[in-house]
């Protein structure tokens, strides 16, 4: 499920603090780097807060106003860099792209409600720019060393088709071509035609195939020559 951008105002200290962490489920605060304003979207830069990097996501509260903060979860960030380029955006940031919930019957991609207020669950960008550039590319590594700290997890789908059963019981062997209920994988009575069909070349693979099948014969039928001879002569 992606949780994408929301609203944060978990601090410690009545309100006033540093931000509350799931440390019971091993949360760490990896960084901390103050005057940092953020840009939500297409929107304009917010007064200047304190960016909290910690082990699990971004967390960005405000300077001025103690009950207003953002925070999003790794998991949910698909792209992260360092943005310098002016005709990109007017000051040197950390450029990041905020995954959201598919909406089909929102044909609006706006960020915005009718009523004006922001919709965060909307927003696909965000700009972190810190008063001091020089520090773009320390918060630069620390988002990456985080990002594998939170690998995209694997859909059951995904893991089930990567998983094969190679072992196969008697019952789940189906001989002549018809098919058993719990037999995935019915197999030929020509091992021949099997791989000769795999091949998609009626002259590729199933020919030499052929040929060593008989030439074993012949090697079988001249066995029984050299035994018969052999038994003749005592």
């Amino acid at each position: 499920m992606v949780v994408g951008l929301r609203e944060f105002a978990h601090r410690t200290g009545n309100g006033s603090g540093t931000p509350v962490l799931d440390e019971s489920n091993g949360e760490e605060l990896m960084r901390v780097q103050p005057s940092v304003a953020v840009a939500l979207g297409n929107g304009s830069l917010e007064s200047p807060g304190t960016l909290y990097i910690t082990s699990r996501k971004l967390i960005w509260l405000s300077d001025v106003d103690m009950a207003k903060g953002y925070a999003v979860d790794f998991l949910s960030i698909s792209l992260h860099a360092v943005s310098r380029d002016p005709e990109a955006y007017s000051s040197p940031c950390i450029y990041t792209q905020i995954e959201v919930e598919d909406d089909e019957d929102e044909e609006d991609e706006s960020d915005t409600q009718s009523t004006g207020a922001l919709d965060l669950s909307k927003i696909r960008e965000m700009r972190l720019v810190p008063s001091d550039s020089t520090h773009l590319d320390t918060l630069f590594d620390v988002f990456c060393e985080c990002a594998e700290l939170n690998p995209e997890p694997i859909e059951q789908e995904e893991e089930e088709e990567g998983e094969h059963n190679w072992v196969f019981s008697a019952d789940q062997m189906v001989v002549g071509g018809g098919a058993e209920e719990d037999g995935e994988w019915p197999i030929s009575q020509s091992p021949t035609s099997v791989i000769g069909l795999s091949i998609g070349d009626e002259g590729g693979l199933a020919q030499p195939m052929l040929e060593l099948q008989i030439n074993d014969q012949r090697f079988d039928d001249a066995e029984e020559m050299v035994h018969e001879s052999e038994t003749k002569d005592h």
